[in-house]
């Protein structure tokens, strides 16, 4: 899948946005990192990153980061990876595969922090991915979040930078379980 980002190292605005969020010193999970530069600029900034990806030659790239550590899994078909694990934050950029997102998102400790910016439908006209299995319906990421996470931020739509997109994405907390069961108001 061609990323909106492959020509730069740069983070995404998106993620610098909203890594301040991210608890001091957190674990962070790079999910389908590629070729880490989000894993690279977290652990600049001070996470302890874990990244993710199914390719090992992308995954070489960041051999030697301070604070980074690399682990090549196919996040689509192979094992689940991360059964007992638990992050601060997880970031996604342009990935999606729904048959795991449960699983992803059940790795996110309460109080953790999701920033998740990809494609969506409309995106086709720009090239690809242009598959609609890759790509999220509109209002999908806020619609699946939120009844266990509180939104922080989201967005939808054109961008132009740092190239044409149709891009979602949104910045939410996981909801504490406590929370969660707590009574609703007014119910009979």
């Amino acid at each position: 899948m061609t990323e909106p980002h492959a020509k730069t190292l740069e983070p995404s605005a998106w993620v610098r946005r909203f890594a301040g969020m991210i608890a001091p010193a957190g674990h962070v999970l790079d999910y389908a990192c590629g070729t880490g530069r989000h894993a690279r600029w977290l652990a600049r900034v001070g996470f302890d990153v874990e990244a993710v990806d199914r390719d090992p030659e992308a995954l070489a790239r960041l051999a030697g980061e301070p604070r980074v550590s690399t682990r090549v899994a196919d996040l689509e078909y192979g094992p689940w990876p991360f059964a007992e694990a638990r992050f601060d934050a997880i970031v996604v950029t342009n990935y999606l595969f729904r048959p795991r997102l449960d699983a992803m998102l059940a790795c996110l400790r309460p109080g953790g922090v999701l920033i998740y910016e990809t494609f969506m439908l409309g995106h086709e006209r720009y090239g690809r991915p242009s598959n609609p299995a890759f790509l999220l319906r509109s209002g999908e990421l806020l619609q699946r979040l939120v009844a266990e996470f509180t939104i922080i931020a989201f967005e939808q739509g054109v961008v132009h930078s740092p190239r044409d997109a149709v891009i979602q994405r949104v910045c939410a907390v996981k909801a504490n379980a406590a929370v969660l069961d707590l009574p609703v108001l007014g119910a009979a």
